[in-house]
């Protein structure tokens, strides 16, 4: 059974960093699109970024460009998202999916290209 786990979200002042993470109990991991996305209350879905398989690509919002970068360790099955010079407006739950898709095209920022999502890890930036 796939699971998709989030860790990291938490308090932090308006200009401050975090740094989330996504461990994935899929095997083949690698094979894996893997992106970011959030919820602030009330509000639709976003797409935050994006991670080819190899990580060799990344694709990212322009609310967050320059800010956030996402990685990824394949060999620990896991993804990241560093998140700097955060602001308020970046309050919401992130939540992490996975998508096995061959190319990483600009379906990446639609939720249902994604195959498994995670619970999700609240962030809160206080201003």
């Amino acid at each position: 059974q796939v699971q998709l786990v989030e860790s990291g979200g938490g308090l932090v002042q308006a200009g401050g960093s975090l740094r989330l993470s996504c461990a994935a109990s899929i095997r083949t991991f690698s094979s894996y699109t893997m992106g970011w996305f959030r919820q602030a209350p009330g509000k639709e879905r976003k797409f935050v970024a994006a991670i080819s398989w190899s990580g060799g690509t990344t694709y990212y919002a322009d609310s967050v460009k320059g800010r956030f970068t996402i990685s990824r360790d394949n060999a620990k099955n896991t993804v990241y998202l560093q998140m700097n010079s955060l602001k308020h407006e970046d309050t919401a739950v992130y939540y992490c999916a996975a998508a096995l898709i061959h190319e990483m095209t600009m379906v990446v920022v639609t939720t249902r290209t994604y195959d498994y999502w995670g619970q999700g890890t609240q962030v809160t930036v206080s201003s």
